[in-house]
């Protein structure tokens, strides 16, 4: 599931954690790794997990509609389509979903306004329109309509994201990775296929002979980090005499002990690969200026380990 680039930046996170609070110990550092590579497949299974609720807010507003006292045609008559559909109870009746969700303690149970505003948001977008009348039914047709539920409803979706940040500190910054794999599931499952609990790193999904694990790759450049971090800044400290360590931002001094740590573990990965994936990862995280600064000073740093 967690591939590369997510994986550079939780080692990245660990290490500013670690540079904000210098008496972390190794054994902490690796624990709030291990931690936040778990979050995010615990993020994707609560994402997976909204489809039965979701629906059964279609359900109950259908209901209710048809309770009035004088109930439309439309409301005496409505499209069951989407209530009807077989993706919620195939999840719902999967014994390994249910029993993970189950002792994960995920639930949507209390959010009940956000369904509803999800719910009423999405029945008028015109992707939700053209399902309803569609004369494609069965499974597949179904697990179409999710995939467009996770790629339009859900970013930048200001409800959901104060729900995240109650329930996991890692969580927002994950959603669109996680929102990824619900729709690859999706689509799997609209292919006919089971649901099954992904492995957590990529490596493991599809192995191949000779593949370096993406566990030892994450926890290689946290462990060489933590370890060197002092050495990294002293380098450091070197190319860039006007300044002092209080003077650099936190996040680009993170970011280049991460990939200087990458370079000396991981000698066979190209410099430029290193380095474009961390100025990347400064684009999302740091200041506007940051990208040429970790770019320039871990050129010459990694010049100078390798």
């Amino acid at each position: 599931m967690l591939g590369r680039r997510i994986l550079r930046i939780k080692a990245f996170k660990a290490l500013y954690s670690y540079a904000e609070n210098p008496s972390m110990s190794l054994k902490e550092a690796e624990g709030l790794l291990e931690l936040s590579c778990e979050a995010t497949r615990d993020l994707y299974l609560f994402m997976l997990a909204v489809a039965g609720p979701l629906t059964a807010e279609a359900r109950s507003r259908i209901e209710a509609a048809r309770s009035k006292f004088n109930p439309t045609e439309e409301e005496r008559n409505p499209n069951l389509k989407f209530v009807n559909n077989a993706i919620a109870p195939l999840l719902e009746n999967d014994p390994d979903f249910t029993k993970i969700i189950k002792r994960k303690k995920l639930s949507w149970d209390q959010y009940d306004v956000l369904l509803r505003h999800l719910y009423e948001h999405i029945r008028e977008q015109d992707y939700f329109k053209a399902y309803l009348a569609s004369p494609k039914t069965g499974i597949a047709a179904d697990a179409a309509l999710f995939v467009r539920i996770y790629e339009e409803e859900f970013v930048d979706n200001s409800e959901l994201e104060s729900i995240l940040e109650d329930l996991s500190i890692y969580w927002n910054d994950d959603l669109a990775y996680a929102l990824t794999f619900c729709c690859r599931t999706m689509e799997e499952l609209g292919r006919g296929k089971g649901w099954a609990m992904p492995e957590l790193y990529q490596s493991q999904m599809n192995p191949r002979e000779g593949m370096q694990s993406d566990k030892a790759f994450v926890f290689g450049v946290l462990r060489t980090g933590y370890r060197h971090f002092e050495d990294y800044c002293s380098r450091l400290a070197e190319l860039t005499p006007k300044w002092d360590r209080n003077r650099i931002c936190t996040t680009d001094l993170s970011l280049i002990v991460a990939g200087m740590a990458e370079a000396d573990c991981f000698k066979d990965t190209p410099k430029k690969i290193i380095i474009n994936e961390y100025v990347e990862i400064s684009k999302f995280y740091s200041t506007p200026e940051s990208s040429g600064f970790v770019n320039g000073l871990l050129d010459k740093l990694i010049e100078r380990t390798i």
